[in-house]
């Protein structure tokens, strides 16, 4: 291997210009494959678990919405791929429930999460009345917000009218893009159907009612007010006061509601008035609840990504929705949770890159004591770059946070080949060897321990990037970065640096020699004055 990287070296040698044109090509590359690639967060890992949100019609009843959540229930059940589950509705509002399902090991399925979420989906989506939102829960849990969906955009306003008008209008457009976003959903309740009790104060002061009476007539009905609790030997029974099923599913039996009255009959009884003799019972459309966030009404949009689609592209595709719209400049919106996370972390992680390199060039140069060998040694980060990125894309992965890990720690890995070689060159020419000589002898001796080391880190790592062990499928985009970024800059960097450091050895000379004539011209001239 030594020998045949020798002749192709020599090769390289004598078309410098060919191989720094290579070079250039590869930092162009890469910077372009920065932007093209799709950016993530968290990547989706299998923890055995499915959570779903259950949502029912607005002023749905208790019963129907238990008939619902039983079907709900009885399909988790029959899945082959779901060990247990436990299943619950109320809160909320009271037109929504919560299934929570555990699966099997997975050495006893075929399907990971995310594959059980998507066979399903349509299964669920078979049972009228009743709308089942799933999700496969991170195993890092960023942002407090917990929805419908992973991932939530709020729009906030204080004219609540305005606000209620261009949320369903921008939560339509989202869910037209159904190649980016599943189970586009919102917060925003508002058409929940009411009965408004609107007490005739001078009726009821003449039949000897209260406003008070009224409201603990209908708290009595319909309140599940606690009269007293049964003990036994071993448990306790609350007693609750509460009208029969049957009339609390009829708004008409409203009216027919009594109340005991101050006034008494000849018998010296309080007389019964019914709620429609001192109250008009109107019905309309209300909200259930109004959201907040910051103090401020809000509507939160919430939605999940489909296969294969990158948070950061649904980012981008939910800003150019809102802009394209052009919502009134009183409405202010904003991303929730790990999409918000995954904004502000994005713009630091292209930082912390950059900072990483300028660190290291200034700890090279000041142990050279040189600005032109430490550009040099960082000549082999772009290749390993190109590296990491194509191989993302070829097993059509996103830069996610992993991913990045595995940039910053090649950064660190692949300067040491180009540091074993520079090393030795120039101590080689400070005993007197040519550039060209030094940096060729140099790449020679040192070809084995860059070998060797090269695939002590790329073995490694290989466990990672094939994704072996429990949860190796969310880390898998750190070893192939690693990988992919070791394989491709040992094939460059073992003939480019050697180019890159002829070419600035070459520059460094003339800027000498420049100086040196400066020096000479400007000593003959103070001899001359």
């Amino acid at each position: 291997m030594r020998n045949a990287y020798d002749r192709s070296l020599q090769t390289v040698m004598r078309h410098r210009l060919a191989t720094l044109n290579v070079s250039l090509t590869v930092l162009v590359v890469t910077l372009a494959m920065f932007v093209v690639i799709p950016w993530g967060f968290f990547p989706d890992d299998d923890t055995g678990q499915v959570f779903g949100i259950t949502e029912a019609a607005q002023g749905v009843s208790f019963e129907e919405m238990r008939e619902h959540q039983m079907a709900v229930a009885k399909i988790a059940a029959a899945d082959p791929n779901v060990w247990n589950f436990m299943s619950a509705i109320g809160g909320g509002g009271g037109n929504n429930g919560r299934i929570f399902m555990r699966l099997k090991p997975r050495s006893e399925r075929k399907l990971n999460a995310n594959q059980i979420i998507q066979e399903l989906r349509p299964k669920f989506a078979q049972i009228p009345g009743i709308n089942v939102y799933l999700q496969n829960p991170p195993l890092i849990r960023v942002g407090g917000m917990l929805s419908k969906a992973l991932y939530q955009f709020s729009l906030q306003d204080t004219d609540t009218k305005e606000l209620y008008h261009w949320s369903p209008i921008l939560m339509d457009k989202i869910a037209g893009q159904k190649t980016i976003f599943q189970d586009v959903t919102s917060d925003l309740l508002v058409a929940n159907p009411q009965v408004v009790v609107e007490i005739d104060r001078d009726k009821a002061s003449a039949l000897g009612v209260t406003a008070a009476q009224i409201e603990n007539a209908l708290y009595d009905a319909y309140g599940s007010r606690q009269t007293s609790t049964i003990y036994t030997d071993i448990n306790e029974y609350w007693v609750i006061l509460e009208v029969e099923p049957q009339f609390q599913r009829d708004p008409d039996a409203l009216g027919q509601l009594y109340i005991n009255s101050s006034v008494t009959d000849s018998n010296g009884l309080p007389k019964h008035i019914p709620l429609n003799a001192v109250a008009r019972l109107t019905r309309n459309l209300g909200p259930m609840s109004i959201s907040h966030v910051g103090q401020l009404p809000s509507v939160t949009i919430s939605f999940n990504l489909a296969p294969g689609v990158a948070l950061g592209t649904a980012v981008e595709q939910v800003q150019k929705l809102q802009a394209d719209l052009h919502l009134p400049a009183t409405i202010s919106a904003s991303f929730q949770g790990s999409a918000q996370v995954f904004q502000s972390s994005s713009q630091g992680l292209i930082l912390l890159l950059a900072m990483a390199v300028v660190v290291i060039y200034l700890i090279l140069g000041i142990l050279y004591e040189s600005f032109i060998h430490p550009i040099t040694i960082l000549s082999g980060l772009p290749s390993a770059g190109f590296g990491a990125l194509l191989t993302l894309m070829l097993f059509h992965l996103d830069l996610n946070i992993y991913g990045f890990v595995g940039l910053i720690m090649l950064v660190g890995i692949v300067k040491k080949n180009a540091i074993m070689m520079i090393d030795f060159a120039i101590d080689a020419q400070r005993k007197g060897k040519p550039a060209a000589e030094a940096i060729h002898e140099g790449c020679l001796l040192r070809f084995r321990p860059i070998m060797m080391t090269t695939m002590s880190a790329l073995m490694a790592t290989l466990p990672i990037a094939l994704g072996l062990g429990a949860g190796g499928q969310a880390r898998r985009a750190l070893g192939l970065t690693v990988v992919g970024g070791l394989v491709v800059s040992q094939c460059l960097t073992l003939y480019i640096t050697p180019v890159i450091y002829l070419y600035l050895e070459s520059a460094h000379q003339w800027y000498l020699r420049k100086r040196a004539r400066h020096a000479i011209q400007a000593g003959l001239k103070s001899a001359a004055a």
